[in-house]
C-alpha cells in the first residue's frame, strides 16, 4: 500500500510539472505582436498612441507659434523653442526674447512658464493625459459632441484642487473610433458649466505626431492655431 501511494503521489506530480513546463513552453513561443495583446491600455494610451506618442522619445526640439485669430483682427502669438531632454524653453515675442530652463524656476520665470505651460498644453493634450499627475480619468462614454452633433466617445480628465497653475481645472474630451481628439469643453475650477469650447482640427504628421493646428468656436469668428510647427528628432 505504501509502494502504491508513492507511485500515485509521482505520478501525480509529474503530471502537475508537465502542464506548468507545456504552459511556460506556449508562453515562450508566443510571437511579440501575440504578447502585446495581452496588454490592456486605458483610453488615455489609446489616444495618446493615436497621436503617436511612440515617437516622442526621439524629439530633441519642438517649435511651434501659440496664437488666436479673431474674425476682425489676427494675432500675433508667442514663438516658443522647447527642448524636452534638458528642459530648455525659449520665448520669443515681438517685443522680447526670454529662455529659461524649467528645472530651475523661479519668481522672474514662473509668468513665463505659465504661458508655456498654456500653449503646451493646447497642443499636446493628447500626451499630456498620460504624462500629467495628480488627475482621474473617467470610464469612456458614447455621447454626442456639443459642436459637431455627432455621437463621440467622451472621457473628462479632472485635475487635482492642489498644485499647478490652475489646480482643479476639468476638461471633457471627444474623440472619434481611431481615437484622435474631435472637440473639447474646458471647465474652470470643474464648474459644471462651459468655459469654453471649440474643436480639434487640421491634423497633421510631423515626424510621427499627429496634432492639431486649429481650433474654433461654434458660429464665432475665432480660432486658436499654431504655426511654425517643428519636430527636430535626434540624430
Amino acid at each position: 500500500m505504501a509502494f502504491l501511494t508513492f507511485t500515485k503521489t509521482l505520478t501525480m506530480k509529474n503530471i502537475y510539472l508537465i502542464i506548468v513546463l507545456v504552459f511556460i513552453v506556449q508562453s515562450c513561443n508566443q510571437s511579440p505582436e501575440k504578447q502585446k495583446e495581452t496588454v490592456v491600455l486605458t483610453e488615455a494610451q489609446k489616444i495618446a498612441n493615436a497621436h503617436g506618442i511612440e515617437n516622442w522619445d526621439k524629439v530633441s526640439q519642438l517649435e511651434f507659434r501659440f496664437k488666436v485669430d479673431r474674425e476682425n483682427s489676427a494675432g500675433s502669438g508667442r514663438l516658443w523653442i522647447w527642448k524636452p531632454k534638458s528642459n530648455d524653453v525659449t520665448l520669443i515675442t515681438a517685443i522680447d526674447t526670454i529662455s529659461y530652463n524649467r528645472n530651475n524656476i523661479d519668481s522672474t520665470s514662473m509668468r513665463t512658464d505659465r504661458a508655456f505651460i498654456n500653449d503646451k498644453f493646447w497642443l499636446l493634450i493628447p500626451f499630456q493625459l498620460v504624462w500629467d499627475e495628480g488627475t482621474t480619468i473617467s470610464e469612456p462614454e458614447l455621447t454626442e459632441a456639443p459642436i459637431s452633433k455627432q455621437q463621440l466617445n467622451r472621457i473628462t480628465l479632472t485635475y487635482s484642487s492642489e498644485g499647478g497653475y490652475t489646480p482643479g481645472d476639468a476638461y471633457d474630451l471627444f474623440y472619434d473610433e481611431s481615437y484622435l481628439l474631435k472637440e473639447w469643453i474646458y471647465r474652470a475650477g470643474n464648474t459644471p458649466e462651459p468655459s469654453l469650447t471649440n474643436t480639434f482640427e487640421n491634423i497633421q504628421d510631423f515626424n510621427g505626431l499627429k496634432l492639431a493646428l486649429e481650433h474654433k468656436k461654434s458660429a464665432e469668428g475665432w480660432n486658436l492655431n499654431f504655426t511654425n510647427v517643428k519636430v527636430i528628432l535626434e540624430e
